[in-house]
């Protein structure tokens, strides 16, 4: 009696396993359907979005200037300007966060480094213009916020300039004229594979002469602003185009007109 019952339980064994293995597969089966649907949102997901895609490579290759530049007298003293550097921190800012190379020529300014770019500090407008001179040729677009120096003194003085020392009321600083950086890179002319964009900050006529500039440096566009601007958060441009177009950015703050100025860097 022993053997025949030992048979059977192994036959019902055997048949619990197999019901077991089924039914495990069918829960498999269905906790995870393979669909038409299902397939086609696979396919989606490898698919490259051409939108992420521009957004995650950088797409040109972007060189900004901002701030002042400084020409010293002596060691202590120096002739500059009023700029913050705002600006152009604003233009790095807006074209990193669009996916751009960003690389930034900086005057002397406290002014953070935007994530995502690249910086080179300057102090006079002789050496923005040789690492504008260097980094100019592999890029793709020029955004040239700096406020440079027009004149720089003939000889910076080892030891402190000691004029009052004769008594005199009056003295005399000889000025020699910087090079115009600008006009230096692209001598005049707009290149077909570059987009360059200027600034003019002008006190009177300000449209006659921004476009006067945007011929001579052979630039794009150029940004018309005025003195309110300087050391501001908000400020009211005029962006004239060499293809004649004129439009108006009133009380914006920096950061929305970076990044309107970003969006002209592929429009020409």
């Amino acid at each position: 009696m022993s053997r025949p019952m030992a048979r059977a339980t192994r036959r019902d064994r055997a048949a619990s396993a197999t019901k077991r293995s089924r039914a495990s597969t069918a829960v498999r089966s269905t906790a995870h359907p393979v669909t038409s649907s299902t397939a086609r949102r696979s396919r989606a997901s490898t698919t490259t979005d051409p939108k992420r895609a521009s957004i995650s490579a950088p797409r040109l290759r972007v060189l900004v200037t901002a701030g002042p530049t400084r020409e010293h007298v002596d060691p202590v003293r120096y002739l500059t300007n009023e700029s913050s550097g705002k600006m152009g921190f604003a233009i790095a800012a807006a074209a990193a966060r669009a996916g751009h190379a960003v690389t930034l020529i900086a005057g002397p300014v406290t002014l953070a480094t935007p994530r995502g770019v690249r910086r080179i500090d300057v102090v006079s407008a002789r050496e923005l213009l040789a690492v504008c001179q260097r980094e100019f040729r592999r890029c793709d677009a020029l955004v040239m916020a700096a406020a440079v120096a027009d004149w720089r003194p003939v000889k910076k003085l080892a030891a402190k300039w000691r004029a009052k020392d004769s008594g005199a009321e009056r003295t005399t600083l000889l000025l020699a004229r910087n090079p115009d950086v600008l006009a230096t890179l692209t001598r005049g002319r707009r290149s077909a594979s570059k987009t360059v964009i200027a600034f003019a900050l002008e006190t009177g006529a300000g449209v006659a002469r921004a476009k006067k500039k945007l011929a001579k440096k052979g630039a794009d566009w150029i940004v018309l602003n005025d003195p309110s601007a300087l050391g501001g958060e908000r400020t009211s441009v005029t962006l004239l185009g060499a293809n004649g177009e004129h439009i108006e950015l009133r009380d914006r703050t920096k950061s929305a007109v970076a990044r309107s100025l970003v969006e002209l860097l592929g429009s020409v």
